[in-house]
């Protein structure tokens, strides 16, 4: 009788599901259908001549931009940058650069590489490469910079306002996913680790040993800055300091193949070893794996400020002439359960934006030794520090390039040959004022866009005379208030400024050495490891 009732259940089962397939398909086949006829239409037709390129190029940006923003299309190049990201390892100039409509301004020439030995310098504004201008160019310039080794390319740049040319040699560069590691007070190692590329795990573990081989008794991990990379180096890493067995992430699809759980499968490093992780606004990702990670097995406590909160998996699909599809295949989860995403954006407001997860709404969870965490907005640490938060002004600031740009105008006003005693004064922070109410900086707040909305809102309804005065003088306030919210975080944007002061004058080393000796956060680190018995009541 069972047999005769299960039998018939799974044949229907299978043809609900063949029927489902079936149907999705037709569904798919009929949409691409009528695509590919709309294209074809659209360039035989149309009254100005199109690119079917170009239409093509924004035909897919449009169909991926309502999802997150992590899955996009490459092109032939996208697909050979993120090789090299995930490498570590390029043929280029050897600098980070911006490139903007007419110019390509030099971010960070490298120590010792090509652009650095032609003499480029960071604020330089690159307008022409070889016979090319710029301004000329459509697609990304900064392709024409690339080429093979030993081949040579000639750069016109500015430079404080003046015309200047210079030949730059091309090199292999090798970017390091730990870029800095040393000894601090005889007994704490500290690691500055970059990114999660090929070589992660092999530069990280061979600092750790090299440190405990010095005497390192305790480890400093930043990983503020770091926006991530690849998911196995992340589980790699947290196994240097827990044993084989322990489930780092799991991760959770609607697709069945992309659920899956990650475990250390490697003998670690050191286990008992105290352990500190800098994390802050910007340390994303893998970085938050990491930290995550670590927090919930109760292996590490968590130093600076909010991380970033994406807590999504990528993965890259191959499709036709070179091209790829980097997709959102799920969403990760630390070991105690939490999925640290901050962003919804399959729920958006009226203005199509994503909705930030409302901390109200955010789950608690329970670490292996019996502590409480939260979901929803990143990895909060358990220690904050002022400095290493980023505030809307802060990030206001980077954003328009603020900071970068006055950076510049310090380093061909100042001199400085030794940085053990350099100190961003209150004079520097004065100066730095005007210079934003000279190049006319602003921004707005989310305050501004509500009450903008409502004037909005009160035009239609034939109020703005009776308002309009009201709203004003209510704008005029705000501004007051954003000139005191400058002011207001003046540690956090100080200790910005600092840093990149610093790394034109004695490179990303240089900026290192200063800040192990003077950074708020990596004080705090120390005096944490220097105190067991603070160490050991937090992770208790």
């Amino acid at each position: 009788m069972k047999k005769k009732i299960i039998v018939p259940l799974i044949a229907l089962g299978i043809l609900f599901s063949a029927a489902s397939f079936k149907s999705d398909f037709f569904e798919i086949a009929k949409q691409i259908e009528i695509f590919t006829t709309l294209f074809k239409e659209l360039n035989m037709n149309y009254v100005d001549e199109v690119t079917p390129a170009i239409l093509m190029d924004k035909a897919i940006k449009g169909m991926l931009e309502d999802l997150d923003p992590y899955t996009v299309y490459w092109n032939e190049q996208a697909v050979e940058d993120a090789y090299i990201n995930n490498s570590g390892a390029y043929t280029g100039i050897g600098a980070t650069a911006r490139s903007e409509k007419d110019k390509i301004i030099i971010v960070e020439p490298y120590k010792d590489y090509p652009a650095d030995k032609a003499g480029l310098k960071a604020g330089d504004e690159i307008i022409k490469i070889g016979t090319v201008n710029i301004s000329d160019v459509e697609d990304d310039a900064g392709e024409l910079l690339k080429g093979a080794p030993n081949s040579q390319v000639e750069v016109t740049y500015l430079r404080q306002g003046k015309s200047n040319t210079t030949t730059i040699t091309r090199s292999a560069v090798d970017v390091k996913a730990v870029p800095y590691f040393k000894l601090l007070n005889n007994d704490i190692g500290y690691i500055v680790l970059s990114s999660f590329n090929r070589k992660t795990t092999m530069e990280t573990k061979g600092a750790l040993e090299d440190l405990k081989s010095q005497g390192a008794k305790k480890i400093i991990l930043d990983l503020r800055g770091n926006p991530g990379g690849l998911l196995t180096e992340a589980i790699n890493i947290v196994n240097l300091f827990v044993p084989k067995g322990e489930v780092i992430t799991t991760t959770k699809s609607v697709i069945e193949k992309y659920n899956k759980t990650y475990k250390t499968t490697k003998d670690p490093v050191d286990t008992e070893i105290p352990l500190v992780v800098l994390v802050n606004g910007r340390s994303a990702s893998a970085s938050e794996i990491v930290s995550g990670g670590l927090q919930d097995l109760d292996r590490a406590v968590i130093v600076g400020a909010r991380s970033f909160g994406k807590g999504l998996v990528q993965r890259p699909k191959k499709l036709t002439y070179g091209t790829q599809l980097k997709v959102t295949i799920s969403r990760y989860y630390t070991p105690s359960g939490r999925c640290i995403q901050a962003l919804d954006y399959w729920n958006r407001d009226e203005n199509g934006d994503p909705i930030r997860v409302d901390a109200k709404k955010y789950n608690q969870f329970k670490t292996k030794g019996g502590r409480t965490v939260y979901d929803g907005g990143g990895i909060l640490p358990d220690i904050e520090v002022e400095t290493a938060v980023f505030s809307p002004i802060t990030t206001a600031l980077l954003k328009d390039n603020v900071i970068f740009n006055y950076a510049t105008q310090y380093y061909y006003s100042h001199q400085m040959t030794d940085s053990k005693n350099f100190s961003f004064s209150e004079t520097d922070f004065q100066d730095f004022l005007r210079f934003l109410k000279q190049n006319n900086f602003n921004y707005e707040t989310e305050t501004e866009k509500e009450f903008a909305k409502a004037l909005r809102r009160a035009e239609d309804d034939d109020l703005q005379t009776e308002i309009g005065s009201s709203y004003n003088q209510l704008m005029a306030a705000i501004d007051v208030a954003k000139d005191k919210a400058v002011v207001a975080k003046k540690a956090e944007i100080k200790s910005l400024l600092s840093d990149e002061i610093l790394k034109r004058y004695f490179y990303r080393e240089g900026l290192y050495d200063y800040q192990v000796t003077h950074n708020p956060e990596i004080l705090e680190a120390v005096s944490l490891l220097n105190d067991t018995n603070k160490y050991n009541r937090i992770l208790r």
